[in-house]
């Protein structure tokens, strides 16, 4: 719940405080141009102001529920606070804390209320104050206890706990103006998009690519997503797929332009059916990393990125991530690689890749039926067709750019 009257939302960043100075100033101007994209692409009436190595978004009451949602999906942020403003004042912060917890125990008096009622909640207090020693007549402790007492006046049989509290009423306050919030949204947290290198993504439009993509993203890297089109392995429904998850990403850096690569591949997956056995599957993946290296090339990006996670298909053993692996100097990052399927899962539901990732893959056509899962690299070698990587080659350079 926001107190009355919040218009202005406190965004807190991640890595970015761990770095030396000169490094978090640049990676703060980056976060608050990242914000400000999101909420101009949102249609969201708010400004964007950095201050105090601290980003704040200023809306009004009404608006700051949509400001606090776009700041918490920036790359970067911690966390978001909706906050009401008041004077660097004992009585003001007081009053503001009271007006705070009188909203509440009203809407615990509402017959439609659901969570926001304080009957038999804890609550504790929770105040910081920045600034030099006698930059005010308090400390933090005082408007604790100050703070603490009102609010306790207007609950509904309030119970204080400050280790474990069902709510904390927060107060920052610094030389020229307080904050007084209740709740502090998680964001993604890692780094500002565009602080890394740009990466090439291979996305399926499965589950796990997307998911790959975004964290990846959260680390700061900017994507060029890579989707083989598939032909009669694949399909409308395999291709739409791929392009939903990607239209998704964008949303989260509409500042970045993320035109899908979209690569003729069904010509070298009929070649891989008809002439490669158990190793099919293991080709097609140098395949890939070929393409996505030549996209790389073309994109001026450091390294692909993919969803694979160590078991979890029969081509990512350990031993069969090696050999294929071989196919580029590029690195090779995999994000995933520990993670369970449900923990991926519930991310891609976390993110709104889920829904479009659902469709059974195309690729699953081609598996072939005693898949290789201890391959070496020389197994590989010699099941591949010597003209793989001029194919790989020639594909990306037929491909088309699908933007958003």
């Amino acid at each position: 719940m926001k107190p009355p009257g919040a218009d202005t939302v406190l965004v807190r960043h991640a890595d970015v405080g761990v770095k030396s100075g000169k490094v978090q100033t640049e990676m703060e101007r980056r976060l608050r141009d990242n914000i400000e994209a999101i909420v101009r692409d949102r249609g969201v009436d708010a400004t964007v102001e950095r201050r105090w190595s601290r980003i704040f978004l200023h809306s009004d009451e009404e608006g700051v529920e949509a400001a606090t949602e776009a700041a918490s999906d920036a790359f970067g942020v911690q966390s978001v606070s909706p906050a009401v403003v008041v004077p660097p004042e004992e009585d003001a912060i007081v009053e503001a804390l009271a007006r705070t917890a009188s909203e509440y125990a009203s809407a615990g008096e509402s017959a439609d209320a659901a969570d926001d009622t304080f009957a038999g909640d804890t609550f504790a207090v929770d105040a910081r104050r920045a600034g030099t020693a006698d930059a005010h007549p308090f400390t933090s402790k005082d408007l604790e206890e100050s703070g603490g007492a009102a609010v306790f006046a207007e609950l509904d049989d309030p119970e204080v706990d400050l280790d474990d509290p069902d709510t904390t009423f927060y107060v920052e306050c610094r030389e020229d103006e307080a904050y007084v919030f209740t709740e502090q949204r998680s964001g993604p947290g890692g780094l500002p998009l565009g602080t890394q290198s740009t990466v090439v993504a291979l996305v399926s439009g499965g589950i796990d690519s997307p998911v790959a993509a975004w964290e990846i993203m959260k680390r700061g890297s900017p994507i060029v997503p890579v989707y083989l089109e598939l032909g009669d392995y694949g399909g409308p429904d395999h291709e739409a797929r791929a392009t939903e998850t990607v239209r998704r990403l964008a949303d989260y850096a509409p500042n970045y332009e993320m035109p899908l690569w979209r690569v003729p591949a069904g010509d070298v997956m009929a070649l891989l059916d008809e002439e490669v056995g158990p190793a099919r599957m293991l080709v097609y993946r140098r395949f890939m990393y070929r393409v996505a290296e030549h996209v790389a090339r073309a994109e001026n990006a450091t390294g692909i990125v993919t969803g694979e996670a160590i078991g979890q298909k029969s081509s990512q053993t350990t031993r069969n991530l090696a050999a294929t692996s071989v196919a580029t100097d590029l690195p090779i990052h995999r994000p995933l690689l520990t993670m369970d399927k449900a923990d991926i899962t519930d991310r891609a539901r976390e993110i709104g890749t889920f829904r479009d990732s659902t469709i059974p893959a195309g690729c699953n056509r081609i598996a072939p039926d005693y898949p290789e899962t201890n391959a070496t690299r020389e197994i590989v070698d010699n099941a591949q067709p010597e003209e793989l990587y001029d194919r790989a080659k020639e594909a990306a350079e037929n491909a088309t750019k699908v933007d958003f």
